[in-house]
């Protein structure tokens, strides 16, 4: 076994990132799962936590988070943002995020790539970094500011490739970005995601062939499924290597068309995302996004002219969400919020998962699904330094 505080966590059940299991205890030691053993053969020394009942699942993984906790990264490019966004995730269950910074200057974009390099070494739950924009297109901006929406040139992904560290999502719309950019990104590691376009069905399925392997919060700001249009939709749905993201709120996506995509993609298709903005995780209900003013309203985020604008909810939230809306077993929703980002992200087998050799991130739910408790690496959350 590694060095570091034995802990053995038994007396609820365990979701491994695919499957619930009972009568299971799990084994920690040195910040990571050494072992998944039967409650009555657990080792017996360390410290020895008794849950009590309900759930122990991996931590949960949000992809695209712009910010929380009263911070948005457009706003506050810098690590110190970062570790604040992350840290007010942390008390929501969300263990791990990947930072999303929308359409914006040049200047933004270079901040926040550096900043997003810089807390992905030094601070525990960020990932890397989500592009999301400038390369999009302009026809399905959602509030992306049309003033800095540009098509990606060989700098562009130059610059990207440079700057990658930990995972890299670019969100980018095929009239913006041509299979050779696309091909090129994908061959460095940055997982290129379709979303915030108007494209065919035959134009998706030629990035699809690229190399783009997700599409961003599926149905919203895109070209929409029709029967003889099936659009990017259309597409994301009828290629089973394509892992969609969802905003599972009650206000992006009808409850119909969340269930339709996921009896087509299951859950090892869906990653579901908050896109949360700065209200999300204890914000205030009103902040400034790029000289605008937004506002929550319930669980819902607008503009003054009612346009959503990002999510409000967290991930837990939307786990919640499909479980007691939708009818979905917890262990589908779990997956969603756990292995299937997990394995999006490259990160399969080292988050979002309890299996040996895991980071020992972990969320454990009471039979109310509400949150009792979050380790960090096999830390409870509130030993860890903010």
């Amino acid at each position: 076994m590694s060095d570091g505080p034995l802990r053995v966590f038994f007396g609820a059940r365990l979701f491994d990132g695919l499957t619930m299991r009972d009568d299971c205890a799990l084994v920690v030691e040195g910040g990571a799962v050494v072992a998944v053993a039967s409650t009555a053969a657990r080792p017996r020394g360390g410290e020895q936590i008794d849950l009590s009942g309900g759930v122990l699942s991996p931590g949960l993984i949000d992809w695209q988070v712009n910010g929380g906790g009263g911070v948005l990264f457009n706003a506050t490019p810098t690590p110190e943002a970062l570790a604040a966004i992350a840290a007010a995730f942390r008390r929501y269950g969300v263990t791990a995020i990947v930072p999303t910074v929308i359409t914006d200057s040049p200047a933004v974009l270079v901040a926040a790539l550096a900043a997003a390099g810089e807390a992905t070494r030094a601070t525990p739950g960020v990932l890397g970094v989500h592009v999301e924009g400038p390369f999009i297109d302009p026809r399905r901006k959602g509030v992306h500011l049309a003033e800095f929406i540009r098509p990606m040139r060989d700098r562009d992904r130059d610059q990207l490739v440079a700057a990658k560290a930990g995972a890299m999502v670019v969100t980018l719309a095929p009239a913006a970005a041509n299979p050779a950019l696309i091909a090129s990104l994908a061959a460095a590691g940055i997982v290129v995601s379709l979303g915030h376009a108007e494209a065919t069905a035959e134009e998706s399925r030629a990035a699809f062939a690229a190399g783009a392997r997700a599409v961003t919060h599926l149905f919203n700001a895109m070209s929409q499924l029709g029967s003889r249009a099936p659009g990017l939709v259309g597409a994301a749905l009828a290629d089973p290597t394509i892992v969609c993201g969802l905003i599972a709120d009650g206000h992006h996506v009808h409850p119909a068309a969340l269930r339709a995509a996921i009896n087509a993609k299951g859950a090892g298709g869906i990653a579901l995302t908050s896109d949360a903005m700065p209200p999300a995780a204890g914000g205030p209900p009103v902040f400034t996004l790029q000289g605008r003013r937004m506002r929550r309203e319930g669980s819902r985020l607008i503009d003054d002219f009612d346009t959503l604008a990002g999510g409000v909810v967290t991930l837990l939230d939307a786990v919640r969400y499909v479980v007691d809306s939708l009818g979905l077993p917890l262990a589908e929703a779990l997956r969603m919020a756990t292995s299937t980002p997990a394995r999006l992200l490259g990160l399969e087998g080292r988050i979002g998962a309890l299996a040996p050799g895991a980071r020992a991130d972990l969320v454990h739910l009471d039979d109310d699904l509400d949150l009792a408790g979050v380790w960090i690496g096999g830390r409870r959350e509130q030993e860890i330094e903010r």
